[in-house]
């Protein structure tokens, strides 16, 4: 098997289609949405907040076919303790129960500390036990309550606070 190799994309980026089209699919099944509601809504986020100097948002290769992604921003209500918030994170279905999720986790989390964020907020669907199950595994602790509600479906909160970080500080 060949290694995953991540490239830094945009929202509108043609790589970041099959994540965006498969996301609107899966939330759109899970949750009892359409999948025009879903896209309008994974769309509505400002593309910019996933560009650097505050975000990210990357993709994972294998072999040239995108086969994971997700993205960051500065965390809307961030209270001081410079947070950024994990957004889109997907595994294209025929790829998954092989590792990419947590490489990509490990990524984005190396990216983020790099900019110099310390802590890490996510959010999942209560619909998403395998993503609860590996934000779990990978050192996420659950919150009682997530900090924003979500509009569009029942969620589970997550944080985690990094390591000594580099990168500029915030």
């Amino acid at each position: 098997m060949s290694p995953l190799r991540f490239v830094d994309v945009g929202q509108d980026d043609e790589l970041a289609q099959p994540l965006i089209a498969e996301l609107a699919v899966e939330y759109a099944t899970r949750y009892d949405a359409t999948e025009e509601r879903v896209l309008t809504w994974l769309r509505g986020h400002p593309a910019g907040e996933f560009a650097p100097p505050s975000g990210g948002m990357v993709i994972g290769l294998l072999d040239h076919v995108p086969v994971t992604g997700g993205a960051f921003c500065r965390f809307g209500v961030d209270d001081g303790s410079n947070t950024a918030e994990l957004k889109r994170i997907w595994t294209d279905r025929r790829h998954r129960q092989r590792g990419y999720g947590r490489v990509l986790l490990a990524e984005l989390e190396a990216r983020i500390a790099a900019q110099g964020y310390r802590r890490i907020y996510l959010t999942t669907g209560t619909r998403q036990p395998e993503a609860e199950a590996l934000y779990a595994a990978a050192g996420y602790v659950r919150l009682a309550q997530p900090r924003e509600p979500e509009p569009h479906f029942s969620a589970l909160a997550f944080e985690k606070v990094l390591g000594a970080t580099s990168g500029s500080a915030r």
